[in-house]
């Protein structure tokens, strides 16, 4: 991806789930991303309609999809419908990044309690904050400030 875009345009990251699709951005430069907005699954093409009009809405240059990997690395039916989400969104034309999202879920609920956040809070929020989360840990690897 960091060859594809010469290190820098914003990317929009994706928690893909079976009823949501969690999404962040990342500022141009690669420093940080933000949690944005759920998405509510409907059929893909809805769903693909949305992804495409925030895309062009906010000049996105990258696609980071997490991938649900199990403990021990190997795939999972999540993993398949991951994959075919990063798939599905070829034809959009941009670069696309497949994650590892390992414990984003627990570790963006963990960041939530800490600062407070009500169940309901977190509910409707937990899925863009796993998407801010993959996203980090993907700009930090390309960025080359991963451990």
């Amino acid at each position: 991806m960091r060859a594809a875009l010469g290190g820098g345009g914003i990317l929009l990251g994706l928690d893909t789930g079976t009823k949501t699709i969690g999404l962040a951005t990342s500022d141009p430069a690669w420093r940080f991303a933000t949690a944005g907005k759920t998405i509510r699954r409907a059929k893909f093409t809805a769903d693909k309609a949305q992804l495409a009009a925030m895309i062009a809405e906010r000049g996105v240059k990258g696609l980071v999809v997490g991938l649900p990997l199990n403990m021990d690395g190997s795939e999972s039916p999540r993993s398949q419908g991951a994959r075919a989400m990063a798939r599905n969104l070829e034809d959009l034309g941009l670069p696309i990044l497949l994650w590892d999202e390992r414990w984003s879920t627990q570790a963006a609920e963990r960041t939530m309690i800490e600062q407070d956040f009500s169940r309901a809070k977190r509910a409707e929020r937990i899925d863009s904050h796993a998407a801010a989360l993959i996203l980090q840990g993907a700009i930090d690897a390309l960025r080359g400030a991963a451990f």
